[in-house]
């Protein structure tokens, strides 16, 4: 969460040198440059300066990299500790270089905004704190670093700024929609965080974010629910899944809160083994399409008692509580079901291998018996997931193909209701062409012998509307 960070090394010597520019740029006599920024509802404008890139500071609470901090938790505490340290300020290089979903590869997006820096320059300031910490431009800084450019154009706030308005201020000019790198989905989910931890409503928080009220309850239960996820996965090693680990399901963890609301209030506990069978299917990388096969039918059918028989081993016998006690009333409401229990123990199981096979924590040597286990019961899960499935999608299609004919009938007898009041209206009017119609009529006609002739078939015993169906085709007989 956001806290109030120590001064950087030198700290004094550099505001010094901030002021300085700051006063020959207001006493210059040519056209000042200034910077607008919104803060606490009101627009600042700040003087724009030029700064060594060498004396500027990486801001460790920028929300662009603020899940990505998670890629190694050793350097994370480091960054902590000692956010100004060589070694801290180059991991947050290194992270404002990285893919936001997959840390271990280099963003496109920054090379990308390198080859605009070195052809065209840089076109907006950057904005610093007056202890040269970057508060907007931290990526074109290290960009601009690479391409070897010794100075920077920033804006300077003012020094009365607290880091709460510092970060609200980073927020403000991020979410501005002419910007044209935006934060990766769990950064701007724990952005929102952050601003409700500074007790502002969902619906001011919505409307800076420019979403709807609803949007944004469902990105606070995507982050509880993720967090929750980490917390399962640690062992008792301390290893687990990252923040980071959660880029790239944004799509499909939104239709799982969707599904869950809307099963929730009907029956909570199917409600809450469809979570944790979808939960399972994003961590196992399923796509989209595959994780919507994983519904009501899909339990319907009993699938998830393949995934349940198939699954890893318990690492231990499972107590299941009786009940919860709520504190102070004396009420005792019972606990999640059996079914419940052995969904989310699978889960679990899934959960830490995940964090073994995933995590790169510098100091913790797994061995590579414990990795392959655990890769092992992924691959293993990912098989019978991949059937299961498959089997689900095989009964949706067999579903659809079942419901086509009568689906299509029905639009049938809604087509004739509607040519009903057309005749009537057409009749009133003396508009209606008759021969057309009666054309109509017979085609009709013959649709309907046809439609009774299959429908009649193989059945011993029909129902009154099918039996109505072979009753009206015979007594026209063949024509």
């Amino acid at each position: 969460m956001m806290r109030e960070l120590p001064a950087p090394p030198r700290a004094d010597e550099l505001s010094e040198l901030i002021k300085k520019k700051v006063a020959e740029a207001q006493t210059a006599g040519s056209t000042r440059e200034t910077v607008t920024v919104d803060w606490n509802e009101q627009k600042a404008h700040v003087d724009v300066i030029d700064l060594p890139l060498s004396k500027l500071y990486f801001n460790p609470s920028t929300h662009r990299i603020r899940a990505q901090r998670s890629h190694d938790a050793a350097r994370d505490v480091e960054l902590d500790q000692k956010p100004w340290s060589p070694e801290s300020q180059d991991y947050l290089k290194f992270l404002l270089q990285a893919s936001p979903t997959d840390t271990h590869l280099r963003d496109v997006d920054f090379d990308a905004l390198k080859e605009s820096l070195d052809e065209f320059g840089q076109n907006d300031p950057g904005l610093v704190t007056h202890h040269g910490v970057l508060v907007n431009g931290n990526t074109r800084a290290a960009a601009l670093r690479e391409l070897g450019v010794q100075s920077m154009r920033v804006g300077v706030l003012p020094e009365s700024f607290t880091w709460a308005d510092i970060n609200a201020v980073e927020l403000s000019l991020q979410l501005r929609r002419d910007h044209r790198r935006d934060y990766s989905y769990v950064n701007r989910i724990i952005a929102m965080e952050e601003q409700a931890a500074l007790g502002r409503t969902p619906e001011q928080i919505a409307k800076e974010f420019r979403i709807q009220v609803k949007t944004y309850h469902q990105e606070r239960w995507i982050l509880a629910t993720i967090r929750e996820l980490i917390k399962r996965s640690q062992d008792a090693g301390g290893s687990g899944l990252r923040l980071v680990d959660w880029e790239g399901a944004q799509e499909r963890l939104k239709e799982l809160q969707r599904l869950y609301v809307k099963l929730e209030m009907l029956d909570r506990d199917q409600a809450e083994i469809l979570k944790e069978l979808r939960l399972a299917a994003i961590l196992l990388n399923f796509s989209k399409t595959d994780v919507r096969h994983i519904n009501e039918d899909f339990l319907k059918e009993g699938l998830e008692q393949r995934l349940l028989s198939a699954g890893p081993a318990p690492e231990a016998p499972q107590v299941r509580p009786a009940g919860v006690m709520i504190p102070g009333l004396g009420v005792e409401v019972p606990a999640a079901s059996s079914a419940v229990a052995d969904m989310k123990a699978l889960n679990d199981r899934l959960l830490r291998a995940a964090a073994v096979v995933r995590g790169k924590n510098e100091g913790l040597d797994l061995g590579d018996e414990v990795k392959e286990r655990a890769q092992s019961v992924l691959d293993d899960a990912q098989k019978t997931f991949d059937e299961a499935i498959e089997a689900a999608g095989r009964s949706a299609r067999l579903r659809k193909r079942k419901q086509l004919a009568p689906a299509r009938l029905a639009e049938a007898c809604a087509s004739i209701d509607q040519c009903v009041s057309d005749l009537v209206q057409a009749r009133t009017s003396r508009s209606l062409d008759e021969e057309a119609f009666d054309d109509a009529v017979l085609k009709l006609r013959s649709s309907l012998l046809k439609l009774a002739q299959q429908a009649g078939r193989g059945l011993q015993d029909p129902g009154d509307g099918v039996a109505w169906l072979m009753d009206a085709a015979a007594t026209e007989g063949p024509r």
